[in-house]
């Protein structure tokens, strides 16, 4: 089976305090053969990337309400007048808060779920396959 890999890299903003950020390259990754995640790199490029993985449902809720608890939470806001998706992560490692331009994280999800419509997640895992030859 071919899988889709749906990739953008893209540069968000650490938020260091209300009137301090910097910038952070970061690539989204989603991938047809992980279906129900997303996968975030920052720090592309350097000696130490650091990887983050979570629901793709939960990013396409986050683009237009808050959501999310623990370790991923996820909401749209404007700030000076951009629209933003902001990414509060936090591990045992600390916590960060992330801004993305929201157009280019919507653009990118579009081609996500055009990759694999909502509800059609179980269908790429073969999991029906695999079922029914369990079960013949």
């Amino acid at each position: 089976m071919q899988h889709t890999l749906v990739e953008r890299d893209l540069e968000l903003a650490l938020v260091l305090s209300p009137e301090r950020s910097v910038p952070v390259p970061a690539r989204l990754t989603y991938r047809t053969d992980d279906p129900y995640a997303v996968h975030i790199v920052f720090h592309v490029g350097s000696e130490h990337p650091v990887h983050w993985t979570f629901a793709r449902e939960l990013l396409v809720e986050g683009v237009f309400r808050p959501c999310g608890h623990g370790d991923v939470r996820i909401w749209p806001t404007t700030l000076d007048g951009r629209r933003v998706v902001l990414l509060a992560l936090s591990s045992p490692n600390g916590e960060a808060l992330l801004e993305a331009p929201a157009g280019t994280v919507s653009a990118w999800l579009e081609r996500a779920l055009l990759a694999v419509p909502p509800g059609s997640e179980a269908e790429q895992l073969g999991l029906d396959d695999g079922l029914a030859e369990l079960l013949a």
